[in-house]
């Protein structure tokens, strides 16, 4: 590890970067994240930027479609109580899309 690449990777993380669990996929070396670009602290390679989509099952986007009918519903109620009530569907709606991976 160069001192270069030492004072590049504490300057990261010295801006709020962190740490990566994942190793290098070109020398298994330990790797600093921030904003999205990773740095390998040990060759200083940062891999290829790859766009991944993550497909979304009907489960999916059923949710997603009520949770948008939810905001919409949410920015045009007026009254606090109802506002409680879309709040909670809305939570509920987010902790089920958390269990269903989506």
């Amino acid at each position: 590890m160069s001192k270069e690449l030492r004072e590049k990777a504490a300057k990261i993380l010295l801006e709020g970067g962190t740490l990566l669990g994942e190793k290098c996929p070109y020398c298994s070396g330990v790797r600093v994240i921030k904003d999205g670009h990773a740095l390998c602290v040990s060759c200083g390679r940062e891999p290829e930027e790859r766009k991944i989509e993550q497909e979304r099952s009907p489960l999916g986007e059923a949710l997603e479609r009520k949770l948008q009918e939810l905001s919409a519903e949410l920015e045009g109620e007026a009254d606090h109580e109802k506002q409680q009530q879309i709040l909670k569907s809305i939570n509920s709606l987010l902790d089920t899309m958390k269990k269903a991976g989506q």
